[in-house]
C-alpha cells in the first residue's frame, strides 16, 4: 500500500495525550498549546471532549459541562483548529465509565450495583470540594441511547475532530436489573453473587454490544472517522473486532514498590501482541509518564522512562506518550525534555519503518499465562526475535513462515490444532513443547513418547543431566553436567527409533530441610536415570522437542543464567544452519528485525542495569552477524546516531560491530536490488 492511499491514522504517528485537569482550563490558549504540541514533536493529539465532563458548551441532559469553560469563545472548537493550522491530527477522548452522583439521584437505574445493592463510589475519600464519581453500567442508558450516543451525536456534528479514542470502555460486574435481567434471557438462569461463577462469555458479550453499538453509529455518522480502543491480553478478540485501531498500555508502575517492578520486557511483549492480530494498522503503545497513577504529578526517571519509551517503536509500533497536564502545569519538566528528545528519534527512523515487516524465525503460541511470559522473557534476555500467536490465528499458512513454533505450559490444544502441529512438523518445522500434555494419541506420537503419563509431587534439589557427547543442549556449558531443576515433572518414556533422550532428571539428593547439612551426606543416592527431562523426535526434516518440564517457571522464579542458555539451545536447534542473525549475548539488551524492500532494519534497545534505571549504562563494541544469503551490502548506517561502523563479510555472513549503544539504535542495511 502506497503512502498516499492511506487514511491519517494508518500512517507514521506521535502522539501526544495530555490527560487535563478541570481546574487548569483557564491556561489553556490553544495557538500556544498547538504550537507546544509541535514543538514536542506530536504529530497527533489526544484531548478531553466528553463523557465525565464536556469540554465544549453540550445540550445533552445528563453531561456534566465543566465549570471553568471560558465563556467568550469555544475552547474545543479554537484547540481543534490551531491544531490543525499546526498539521497536528486531533482524537477526541471520551470517557463515559463514570458520571457525577447528582445524575444518580435522577436515573439510578444506569449505574453499577454490588450484590448488595450499593452503587460503586469512585475516590469517596478525595480531598477538596469535589462531587461524588459513581460508575455505570455497560449495559445502561448513560452509556448506550441516553448519554453516550447523543453525546457522539453533538461533537462528530459540530467538530472537525479526526478520531475517537474511548478511556475505560471496559467491563465492570454489575448486579443491577438491567445486568441480571439480560444475563436471564442470555444464560436461562440467574446472574450468580460471586463473579467468579459469571458465564466466561458474559463479559465479552456485554463489553461487544455496548462496543459495537458506539462503532455502528460512528461509522453511520462519519464511515472515515476511527474508532480507538485500548487492546489487553485477556479480550484481544473482543476489542479488535469493536474498533479500527487499538493500543496497549504498558505501564511502569514503580509506585507498588521494587519488589513488584514489572518486567523490563513489558513494552517488547505488549506490542508484539498488538502486532499479532492480522490485517490491522499499526498498534500504538501507550506510556505514562508517571511512576504510577499516585505519582501522576511527578515524571519516570529519565533514564528509565527513556528506556521504556525505545521498545514501542523498536518493535514496530506507534508511541502515545500520556501526560498528565499541560506544559505549564506540568512541574516536571524532565518529562518535557524526554518526549521531545525521544520523538524526534522517531521522526529519523519512521519513514523507513513504515510498511516494514517483521523478521522472525521462531513464533510462540500465546496463553496469556506466565508460561507464555516466561519463554517471552527467555527468548527477549537471549536475543531472539519471535512472533506470538493466538490459537485462532495458527493455521498452516501462518505456521509455514516459522522454522520453530513454541508451545508454552498449560495451552489447550484442539484435535484440528494437533494436525495443525503434524502438518508443521512434516513440513520441515520444530516445535518445543514444555509441561504436562494430555492423553491424546496424536500429541504423544507427534512428540514420540508413549501413553503412560505419570506426574511427579513438585520436586526441590533436583537437577538436569546432559546425555551423551557434542548435545546440542550443551553448548555454553561444557564444563557442567548437571543444571538446577525445581518443579512438576511427567515422568515419560520415550518410543521409536527416532526419539532422543538429551537431557534426564537427577532426582533430590535431600528434603528440602536438610540440604544444607550435613555436607558428609550430600552425595547424589541416584546420579543417573533413565527420567526423560528433554526429548527430541525426528519426523522427516522436522523435529518435535519436548520438555516434560516447566522451563518457563524456572525463568520466571530464578533467572538463572544456565536456564536461559538452555532455552537459547533448544531454539537454535530449532534454526540449525538457517539462523538468520546472532548478536553479542547481554542481559537487558532486546533486538527485532524488519525488512522492507532491499532493506533491512535492526533495533537495538539497551535496558542494561539494575530497575529502574537511573542511568542509562551505554553498551560498546556490540557485534552483529547477519547471514547473507548471496545478498550484497551497498550501505551499512545508523540511523539515530549516525555513527560509523565497522563490517566486514566472511563465509557468508556480514558482520558489524557498533562501537557504542546508549538506549536506542536502528541500523539500516541496504542490499544491491
Amino acid at each position: 500500500m502506497q503512502n498516499h492511499t492511506k487514511a491519517w491514522w494508518q500512517k507514521p504517528l506521535r502522539v501526544v495525550q495530555t490527560n487535563l485537569q478541570i481546574k487548569d482550563t483557564s491556561l489553556i490558549e490553544p495557538d500556544r498549546f498547538a504550537a507546544q504540541m509541535k514543538q514536542m514533536g506530536a504529530n497527533t493529539i489526544v484531548f478531553n471532549v466528553a463523557g465525565i465532563y464536556a469540554w465544549y458548551p453540550s445540550k445533552v441532559p445528563f453531561h456534566t459541562i465543566n465549570e471553568y469553560l471560558p465563556h467568550n469563545f469555544d475552547l474545543l472548537k479554537e484547540v481543534i483548529r490551531a491544531c490543525h493550522e499546526q498539521d497536528i491530527r486531533f482524537i477526541a477522548r471520551f470517557d463515559f465509565s463514570k458520571t457525577e452522583d447528582k445524575f444518580y439521584l435522577q436515573k439510578p437505574q444506569w449505574f453499577i450495583r454490588q450484590p448488595s445493592g450499593e452503587p460503586e463510589i469512585i475516590g469517596a475519600g478525595r480531598p477538596g470540594n469535589w462531587s461524588l464519581l459513581m460508575s455505570t453500567c455497560l449495559n445502561g442508558g448513560y452509556r448506550n441511547d441516553d448519554v453516550a450516543i447523543p453525546v457522539l451525536d453533538e461533537v462528530i456534528s459540530n467538530y472537525d475532530i479526526d478520531g475517537i479514542f474511548f478511556n475505560a470502555p471496559r467491563f465492570v460486574p454489575c448486579w443491577c436489573e438491567a445486568c441480571q435481567k439480560k444475563y436471564f434471557n442470555l444464560f436461562q438462569k440467574p446472574l450468580p453473587a460471586d463473579k467468579s461463577q459469571f458465564d466466561p462469555s458474559w463479559a465479552p458479550i456485554c463489553f461487544r454490544n455496548n462496543a459495537n453499538h458506539w462503532y455502528n453509529f460512528i461509522k453511520k455518522k462519519n464511515p472515515e472517522l476511527p474508532m480507538i480502543l485500548y487492546l489487553y491480553p485477556a479480550n484481544m478478540l473482543d476489542r479488535e473486532q469493536t474498533s479500527d485501531m487499538h493500543c496497549t498500555e504498558p505501564q511502569d508502575i514503580l509506585s507498588l514498590g521494587h519488589h513488584h517492578i514489572p518486567e523490563f520486557w513489558k513494552p517488547a511483549l505488549s506490542m508484539k501482541l498488538g502486532k499479532s492480530l492480522p490485517d490491522r494498522p499499526t498498534p500504538c503503545g501507550i506510556v505514562h509518564s508517571s511512576p504510577g497513577m499516585d505519582w501522576r504529578h511527578t515524571g519516570l526517571p529519565p533514564a528509565e522512562y527513556r528506556f521504556w519509551l525505545s521498545q514501542i517503536p523498536a518493535q514496530g509500533g506507534n508511541i502515545w506518550h500520556s501526560l498528565t497536564g499541560i506544559p505549564e502545569t506540568i512541574e516536571d519538566k524532565r518529562i518535557l525534555d524526554v518526549v521531545s528528545d525521544f520523538n524526534r528519534s522517531v521522526e529519523k527512523v519512521e519513514s523507513y519503518m513504515e510498511d516494514a515487516v517483521g523478521v522472525a524465525q521462531i513464533a510462540m503460541m500465546w496463553t496469556g499465562d506466565p508460561s507464555a511470559e516466561g519463554w517471552a522473557d527467555g527468548l527477549i534476555n537471549m536475543q531472539i526475535p519471535f512472533d506470538v500467536i493466538l490459537s485462532v490465528h495458527a493455521t498452516s499458512e501462518k505456521l509455514s513462515r516459522y522454522k520453530g513454533l513454541i508451545i508454552p505450559e498449560g495451552m489447550k490444544v484442539s484435535d484440528a490444532f494437533i494436525a495443525t502441529l503434524h502438518q508443521y512438523v512434516n513440513g520441515g518445522g520444530t516445535i518445543v513443547v514444555e509441561g504436562a500434555v494430555p492423553e491424546h494419541e496424536q500429541l504423544l506420537e507427534l512428540l514420540g513418547i508413549s501413553n503412560q503419563l505419570y506426574t511427579s509431587e513438585a520436586l526441590t534439589a533436583s537437577y538436569l543431566r546432559f546425555e551423551g557427547d557434542h548435545n546440542p543442549l550443551q553448548k555454553g556449558m561444557e564444563h557442567t553436567g548437571l543444571i538446577a531443576h525445581r518443579g512438576k515433572v511427567m515422568y515419560v518414556k520415550s518410543i521409536g527409533g527416532d526419539t532422543q533422550v538429551l537431557a534426564t532428571l537427577v532426582p533430590p539428593f535431600s528434603p528440602l530441610e536438610s540440604v544444607g547439612a550435613p555436607p558428609e551426606r550430600a552425595s547424589l543416592p541416584v546420579s543417573h536415570t533413565d527420567l526423560p527431562l528433554v526429548t527430541r523426535n525426528r519426523i522427516g526434516t522436522g523435529q518435535a522437542v519436548y520438555m516434560p518440564f516447566s522451563l518457563s517457571h524456572l525463568i520466571n522464579e530464578f533467572k538463572l543464567g544456565e536456564h536461559y542458555q538452555l532455552l537459547s539451545n533448544v531454539i537454535d536447534m530449532a534454526l540449525g544452519d538457517d539462523k538468520l542473525i546472532e548478536i553479542s549475548n547481554i542481559h537487558g539488551l532486546q533486538m527485532t528485525v524488519f525488512e522492507k524492500n532491499n532493506t533491512m532494519l535492526i533495533h537495538l534497545v539497551n535496558g542494561v542495569g539494575k530497575r529502574p534505571l537511573a542511568t542509562n549504562i551505554p553498551l560498546h563494541d556490540i557485534e552483529v552477524r547477519l547471514k547473507l544469503d548471496d545478498r550484497k551490502v551497498t550501505q551499512i548506517r545508523q540511523l539515530i546516531s549516525g555513527q560509523a561502523m565497522a563490517s566486514t563479510v566472511t563465509d557468508g555472513k556480514l558482520a558489524i560491530t557498533i562501537p557504542r549503544l546508549d538506549i536506542w539504535e536502528c541500523l539500516f542495511i541496504e542490499f544491491e536490488k
